[in-house]
This record gives C-alpha cells, structure tokens and sequence, in this order.
C-alpha cells in the first residue's frame, strides 16, 4: 500500500465527453490541495473551457483536434486517432510512473469493441491504481437495458464509485449487484454561476412576453417533443409567452422537432439549436422567468444545477432525483413526466403568478447552490480518494 499523505490523481475525461463537469471539479480540487493532473483534450465547441478556469491538459501527447475548426465527422476520426495516441501514451507513462488515483469521468469508448479506454484504466489497477468511477447516466441515453450487462461488470470491477443521488446509489445496489460502502453520493455541482452578469437582457421593459426556456442537449428522454404539445394548450390560454428551446442534438432529432412545431401550428416557439457560449446562456437563464426540465428519466443534470445556482422558478417531472432538490409546490412545480396537460397547466400557473415565480426563485436562491457546492464536493472527492488508498481522513465537511 502506499504510503504518501496525498494520492496522485489522474481525472480522465480523455474525449472531453463531460467538460464542464471536468473542469468545475477539478478546479475545486486544486483549490483543496488535490495533487491532480488533468487527461482530457480541449472541449471542441468552448476550448478556454479549461484554461479559464486554470487548468492545464495532459491528455497524453497531443491536444490538437478540438482546436481546430473541423466538421462532424472529421472531427470525429481524428479525435479518435488522438485519442488512441494518447492512451498508448498514457499506457506507457503509467508503466513508469502510475498515479495512485484515476478518477474516471467517462468511458464513452466502452460500447466500442476496442474499448481502447477501458483497457487503460484497467492497466492503471494492474499497475497499482486504485480506479474510481463517476456515474453520470446509469446507461447510456436511449438504449434501455442493451448494455446493462456491460456496465453491471465495469461497475463492480472498480475500487469506489461516486453518483449524484441516493436514488442512484439504490439502484446501483438493486440493480447492478455494488455493494452499499464503495459507492459516495456527492451532489452535482452548478455551472457558469461565476460568470459575470452580461446586459442587457433579452427582455427588458414592460409588456414583454414572459419567456420559458428549455436548454440542453436534446436526447428523446428529455421530453421536448411533450414540451412542444404542452405549449400549444399555454398559447391556446391567451398569456403572453414564449418558449425558447436551446441546445444542440442530433440533426434527425431537431429537424423531428421543427416539424413538430410546424404540426401544431406553434407561434410563440424560438428555436436556436447551436453551441451557446457560457456568456450568452447566461443571458439566456437570467432572462428566463421559468426554467422547465419535462425529463422522461434521470440520472443526474448539470442543466438543473444551473438552474438551481441562478435562482430560477422551475417546473420539472416528478421523478426521484428531482424531488431531492425540488419540492412540489414549495419551490417548484411538479408534473407527471408522461402528462401533457400536467405539464400545460403548471407552466400556465406559474405564468399568471408572479409572486409565486418569486416564491420559487428566492427559495431556490437560499439553497446557495455555488461556489460553497463546489467547495464541499471537492472536499467529499478528496475523502474517497483518501478512503481508497487507505490514508487518514483529511476532511470532515459534510456533503450536501
């Protein structure tokens, strides 16, 4: 076992498949005197993502391609040749010299049948390292159980696992056979809350519609399409309203929900499916008076938590990770997530009651989801890892 007071930690996040997350936390880990070095390449559609928040990359060897301005599927070869490159690296850098800690964000290889990250982590525990694994979705999006099996092996394969939400955590005991004390539940922390406030706004005077804004990626389990139909009974209502809808997705997916919005003959739908910058979606949440997360499902959400660190009025599905931090009625509007009229109506609501909108936004606002968030989940991250090689606890900070 070794013995060093601070384990050495690798955060692999090789593809940059979750870079926000990467980065916020690897901040916070920094600031809490975590030895750590960073193994993902640039964020394509953001790539200061990491530099503005001071963060050096050590993918392996080479951090070129999302730098450069490359269509889809080139972008996607030659990622996938810089990845293998680095990996190889990395394989030959851990048989020298293997971090006592990696901290794996994503395998977004592993459904591959060369999953040429996978080998590396487990290399890494050949050679001495203790692997620990963050779930950020249980599953992969939209594929029901056709990995279950796979994903069953690799979660009882590694030596600790970190998920967002006790719901989680019971699913991964149920479900997927991990035993109870090698699994942490530590919050997901918010994004862009530090950004400055930009002005002006989208809407600035009176008698502006009200606008609701949808803001993610899109992936079918995120409900637009029950949004759109929802939203047709609100226009139908007469209150003046818009709902924007923001994000990217796969283009058959955006161009379904184009159609849609022709379908139902939607006016007061503003669709902008491109990468926003972080300045601008500031804009876009600030500017909103109602946040709305129609999910079929969930693991976790990064767009919640910056829901949450804005202080916004939301209208959300009823599901377990939700009720967690949202409360029907008390902070937030809560609808069956398989229910448009449900949803119609509570976004109807919260529309005609501005002193419930401020009720839900100043409740929200108190539970001081920022930098204080981030600040204890590092300190929960740094305990597993201490927990992991077996060393002294260095913080007693609760998670929350």
């Amino acid at each position: 076992m070794k013995t060093r007071m601070r384990p050495s930690v690798f955060m692999m996040d090789l593809l940059a498949t979750v870079p926000y997350y990467t980065a916020y936390l690897s901040q916070a880990l920094l600031n809490h005197s975590v030895s750590l070095t960073v193994g993902s390449i640039s964020y394509y559609l953001d790539p200061s993502c990491f530099a503005a928040r001071g963060i050096s990359l050590n993918p392996g060897l080479s951090d070129r391609v999302g730098k450069l301005n490359l269509s889809r599927t080139p972008r996607r070869i030659f990622k996938l040749f810089e990845a293998m490159l680095n990996i190889l690296v990395l394989a030959v850098r851990f048989l020298v010299h293997c971090p006592d800690v990696i901290h794996v964000q994503y395998l977004p290889m592993l459904r591959w049948s060369l999953p040429f990250d996978l080998w590396l982590v487990r290399f890494a525990r050949v050679r001495g390292a203790k692997i620990i694994l963050t779930i950020h979705d249980l599953l992969p999006h939209d594929t029901a159980e056709l990995h279950k099996t796979l994903f069953k092996s690799l979660y009882q394969s590694v030596d600790a696992i970190i998920c967002h939400s006790a719901i989680v955590k019971d699913r991964l005991v149920a479900e997927f056979g991990v035993a109870p004390s090698d699994i942490s539940v530590i919050p997901h922390g918010p994004f862009f809350y530090d950004l400055p406030v930009a002005d002006p706004l989208i809407h600035t005077t009176a008698g502006s519609p009200l606008i609701v804004l949808w803001q993610g990626i899109v992936f079918p389990y995120k409900g637009v399409d029950l949004l759109l139909d929802a939203w047709q009974q609100v226009e139908a209502s007469g209150i003046s309203a818009e709902l924007h809808i923001v994000g990217t997705g796969a283009p058959e997916l955006l161009d379904t929900l184009h159609a849609q919005v022709n379908t139902l003959s939607l006016q007061r739908v503003m669709m902008d499916f491109r990468f926003i910058s972080p300045e601008e979606l500031i804009v876009r949440y600030r500017s909103a008076d109602i946040v709305v997360y129609p999910y079929r499902a969930i693991t976790t959400s990064g767009a919640l938590a910056t829901g949450l660190a804005l202080g916004k009025a939301i209208v959300a599905s009823d599901l377990p990770v939700f009720r967690e931090l949202l409360l029907d009625r008390e902070n937030a509007l809560l609808v069956d997530p398989a229910d448009r009229d449900q949803l119609a109506n509570a976004l109807v609501t919260l529309l005609k009651d501005s002193t419930m909108r401020d009720r839900f936004a100043a409740r929200i606002s108190a539970l001081d989801f920022g930098d204080a968030s981030w600040r204890s989940i590092a300190a929960c991250t740094a305990k597993v890892y201490d927990d992991v090689c077996g060393l002294s606890q260095r913080s007693e900070e609760p998670c929350r």
